[in-house]
């Protein structure tokens, strides 16, 4: 009985969709972005075949609705043989290949080969999630062929089939939104809600007065959450500064706002400034807003980075929006951050611009990955064309990003697509790994903007045009940390680059959405116009980040890098970011 079961689950496939299916497996298997491991690699392969046995599925359908001759009997049989022993011949061969894709990308992010794929592995796992899928296919059929004929008794039969679909598909979303769905992300909330409230027993509240967060403080330490705390309690202090500077430094100012230290954006913009007031944030030569991550994660490769380069003469406002990682916060709620941000900005301008010209700061914005999202966000230009903050530092910048995708897709005719020329350079410049922001004859205008994004990042350059297309950034030349390997296929590319997004952080840093200290070194320098420094103190700050990382990475076994060495032997949380960077 069970045999028969098997053999009419068999005779049930497609031989088109099988073929079509293997085809997508097989183009699954090469090179994108990202390296992946064999549980990634064989849940995108299972997805990419059901996806391609679904097409084949289609135009087999399409085929009897226009009447064309079809095959039967031992002639149907014969090519179902054929399939299997193609689809298995081509699985295979492209399964032994797998790991010299892999290793492509590797190579240039300089990790170590591997020597095998796991090439069983992933074929398991992706028979499992072909079946899922294809189970799930059939259970939607039958829902559908249940209402058409239940409507077939009073409707034409084809009207039938049409309120048939809408009718399943309706009910199919109203399940995985309704039931799934919401319970997956109330869970979501819950456990990002209670790490977030976390205080970690190495994370001290500050005893300076002028630190957000001590007593004399307007917000309370423990409202601040796990992200807010470690940004104040960690980074470089003046005597940190000092010592590398080898010439007095001043304590960097840095305020944070927590999501429980009010109960509306408005209220936590107005608390901000009125702290930022208190701890003397406007007498600084530099202001920065910053926006951060979906979880209030404020990268220390970007903010520690300025500090040593102003010598701590360096104020920083944050307001957190968000529990979930930028990825959730992306789907559920994309308009919160931006929502925030206005409203913080808003606030800081509006003190700022009343300041006496000559003895404000100069007023900066940053955000990195949904950071940088809401960042841009945070004013029109006709709003502040009057009197002009003076630049911004978007990191990693998600896809959606207006700014960016409208001066990407304006950029100079010949500029790659991941590192465009926006016109003369004077109001926006791009830059990744290599400093591509030194361009001849270019001089700066009043506004300084400067994107800092990898070729390698799935988040700034997923697109769901690649369903049909080659994306821009696949012509050449391709970027230093992207595989030669790397090829469009129709329908598979753009399932590697969701799965690429999904995993984006995993990245060793320098890669991927993982940005590297020592490649912010030279974005701020720009945009902040930072004066007095050589080229060999340029390096050797570079260095001194570069070293701390690979200590950090040596001492955790990951990438990792270290803000301060004094610290280093305290906490992981105090000198070491490699936890917190992947929990965005």
């Amino acid at each position: 009985m069970r045999l028969f079961w098997i053999f009419r689950f068999w005779r049930s496939f497609s031989a088109a969709g099988l073929l079509i299916g293997t085809l997508f497996f097989a183009a699954s298997l090469t090179p994108t972005l990202l390296p992946r491991t064999f549980v990634t690699q064989g849940v995108l392969s299972g997805c990419s075949f059901a996806a391609g046995y679904g097409l084949g599925v289609f135009g087999r359908w399409l085929a009897y609705y226009l009447e064309l001759p079809k095959p039967t009997g031992r002639i149907v049989r014969a090519i179902k043989l054929v399939a299997a022993a193609t689809c298995i011949l081509v699985a295979v061969a492209f399964l032994w290949q797998a790991s010299e894709w892999q290793n492509s990308i590797r190579q240039l992010m300089r990790l170590e080969p591997v020597d095998t794929a796991h090439p069983l592995k992933v074929g398991l796992i992706a028979l499992l999630t072909f079946v899922l899928l294809i189970l799930l296919a059939r259970l939607f059929q039958v829902t559908f062929l249940f209402i058409s004929r239940m409507l077939g008794r009073i409707v034409p039969k084809r009207v039938s089939y049409v309120i048939g679909i809408a009718a399943a598909a309706a009910l199919f979303w109203t399940v995985v939104n309704g039931v799934f769905f919401r319970f997956a992300l109330h869970a979501a909330d819950s456990s990002f809600q209670a790490f977030d409230e976390l205080i970690e027993p190495e994370t001290q509240q500050p005893a300076d007065p002028s630190k957000t967060g001590s007593d004399t403080s307007l917000i309370e330490w423990d409202e601040l959450g796990r992200a807010g705390r470690e940004f104040i309690a960690t980074g470089p202090t003046s005597k940190d500064l000092g010592s590398f500077l080898g010439m007095d430094a001043r304590e960097p100012i840095r305020v944070y706002v927590g999501l429980r230290s009010a109960e509306t954006a408005e209220e936590r913009a107005k608390l901000a400034l009125e702290e930022l007031k208190r701890v003397g944030g406007f007498d600084r030569s530099v202001l920065i807003v910053v926006m951060p991550t979906g979880t209030g994660w404020i990268d220390p490769a970007a903010m520690d980075t300025v500090e040593y380069l102003h010598g701590g003469d360096v104020a920083s406002v944050a307001v957190q929006y968000s529990y979930l990682t930028s990825w959730l916060s992306l789907l559920v709620e994309p308009g919160y951050g931006a929502e925030a941000a206005r409203t913080l900005f808003a606030e800081i301008y509006s003190h700022w611009a009343k300041l006496p010209k000559e003895s404000r700061p100069r007023l900066y914005l940053h955000g990195l990955s949904l950071g940088a999202l809401s960042s841009e966000q945070s004013a029109e230009l006709f709003e502040v064309i009057g009197d002009p903050y003076q630049g911004a530092l978007w990191s990693g910048p998600p896809f959606p990003s207006r700014i960016w995708r409208s001066v990407t897709d304006d950029r100079e005719r010949g500029s790659p697509a991941w590192l465009p020329r926006f016109r003369d350079g004077s109001y926006v410049r791009f830059t990744s790994q290599e400093n591509g922001l030194a361009i001849p004859d270019a001089h700066w205008g009043p506004m300084r903007i400067v994107y800092l994004q990898y070729a390698s990042d799935p988040v700034t350059f997923f697109d769901y045009r690649s369903l049909y297309r080659q994306p821009e950034w696949m012509a050449g030349p391709r970027g230093s940390d992207v595989s030669p390997e790397l090829k469009w296929y129709p329908v598979v590319t753009l399932l590697q680059l969701t799965v690429d997004m999904a995993t984006a952080t995993t990245a060793p840093m320098g890669y991927g959405h993982v940005y590297a200290p020592e490649h912010y070194i030279d974005a701020w320098i720009e945009v902040t116009d930072v004066r007095g420094w050589t080229a060999e103190q340029i390096n050797r700050l570079k260095l001194e980040f570069l070293r701390r990382r690979r200590r950090g990475a040596a001492g955790e076994g990951q990438a990792s890098w270290c803000s301060s060495p004094a610290r280093r032997s305290t906490s992981v949380s105090r000198s070491c970011t490699s936890t917190t960077f992947r929990s965005r």
